[in-house]
């Protein structure tokens, strides 16, 4: 992947441009990066008026898994960065504009195509490159999927192989009588009552664990070698609740052996991906040993407490290392992030109690400007810092209680 030697001017013919597929309130932060780095940012998705489109310089309502109308597009725009931010896109376009070298895409095709499904991650990790991970199993169709579930033990969870916005989120299944409700969940809103071609189910044993941990990787050049380089973030702790996170802290302390551990397995999936950017890494604790959980090729959810308690958040990150750019992962603070989720499915969400929030030490709320939200749905986040984490996970609670989310169902 090439750099920018010098930085044009948006909306002028010498522009600098990246294109977010995805316009979702991670792209959002994402644009504001590239936008205080001088790049002109175009952000695509089949709504109009997505979180991140209300800050771009250019807005294009485009399905991002249309092949034909996302070739098209990018042939208009002529990006020079091609930024994948969810799961479901058109990767076989992206494919091919790599081996045009029309534009760059971050990290890279292969990457994009992998984070498609969980099935293609979880065979990189676990068969490729022999990393520790929970038992598991991936089905198509009931019977398979009550013979997993047999055969992987009590508990277990079950989710989609596909992640991202709009997806199911997980099931857990403690017994026989689970089994068939959580199949049913799961496939709820596939016409056949059952995964599609391409699509699966997997199925994981639940492992007794500690803690679970994002560690953010950054992948960018070492302006000291000229060499591709990896950073590591402090790691990031998590809660969540019915598939969403609720709340994220850093830092989370980890004994020596299970944080050099973690950034093993954190390098070593990165490393095999490829690319430049930010890397978001899921893992299981447990003592010492580290399960490898999942990685995303760009910023998560989870990583948003940076924008509090680092100097460059994960964002800024994400697009330094586009760029080339050299990278500073210190943390200047202890913080916490609380989501703010809408009680129900609504239309024009509005917030009461921000002079509340905001009158709280240390604490500041940021909403994301989601147009309608969906039940449990993430529509803005509480961020405070503190003399230690638990006291800025105490403030960021305060601030994210005062906070009331209403709207037209």
């Amino acid at each position: 992947m090439v750099y920018p030697e010098v930085i044009g001017t948006p909306h002028t013919s010498c522009a600098t441009k990246v294109m977010l597929l995805g316009s979702g309130y991670l792209s959002r932060e994402l644009a504001m990066a590239f936008q205080r780095l001088g790049v002109e940012v175009h952000a695509v998705d089949r709504v109009r008026n997505a979180p991140a489109q209300q800050v771009a310089h250019v807005a294009h309502a485009v399905d991002v898994t249309d092949a034909r109308a996302v070739t098209d597009l990018i042939a208009s725009v002529r990006p020079d960065f091609i930024v994948p931010e969810v799961e479901r896109i058109a990767a076989n376009v992206l494919t091919a504009v790599e081996a045009t070298e029309r534009a760059a895409v971050v990290p890279n095709a292969k990457a994009a195509e992998l984070a498609l499904n969980r099935e293609g991650i979880r065979k990189l990790a676990a068969e490729e490159l022999g990393l520790p991970t929970t038992n598991y199993q991936f089905v198509s169709e009931y019977t398979e999927f009550e013979v997993a579930v047999g055969s992987l033990g009590y508990p277990c969870v079950a989710k989609p192989d596909h992640g991202g916005p709009g997806a199911k989120d997980h099931r857990m299944i403690r017994g026989e009588q689970e089994v068939e409700p959580a199949w049913r969940y799961l496939t709820s809103d596939f016409p056949a009552g059952a995964p599609p071609e391409g699509r699966r189910i997997v199925v994981e044993r639940v492992i007794d664990f500690d803690y679970e941990v994002t560690l953010v990787a950054v992948r960018s050049i070492d302006p000291a070698t000229g060499k591709l380089a990896t950073w590591f973030c402090e790691p990031i702790g998590c809660t969540y609740h019915s598939g969403e996170y609720t709340e994220a802290w850093q830092p989370v302390h980890m004994e020596p052996a299970a944080l050099d551990n973690a950034r093993s397995v954190a390098a070593r999936v990165s490393n095999a991906l490829g690319g430049r950017g930010v890397f978001s890494v899921k893992m299981f604790v447990s003592g010492e040993d580290v399960y490898f959980s999942e990685v995303l090729p760009r910023p998560h959810c989870t990583g948003l407490v940076t924008l509090c308690s680092q100097r460059f958040s994960q964002f800024d990150l994400h697009a330094r290392a586009v760029l080339g750019l050299p990278i500073d992962v210190t943390l200047v603070s202890p913080g916490a992030a609380a989501m703010i989720l809408s009680p129900e499915e609504m239309d024009s969400p509005r917030y009461a109690g921000l002079d509340r929030a905001c009158a709280v030490p240390e604490a500041t709320v940021e909403f994301f400007g989601k147009q309608r939200a969906r039940a449990g749905q993430i529509v803005g986040v509480a961020l405070a810092t503190g003399e230690n984490t638990e006291a800025a996970r105490a403030a960021v609670h305060r601030a994210a209680g005062e906070i009331t989310v209403s709207g037209q169902r």
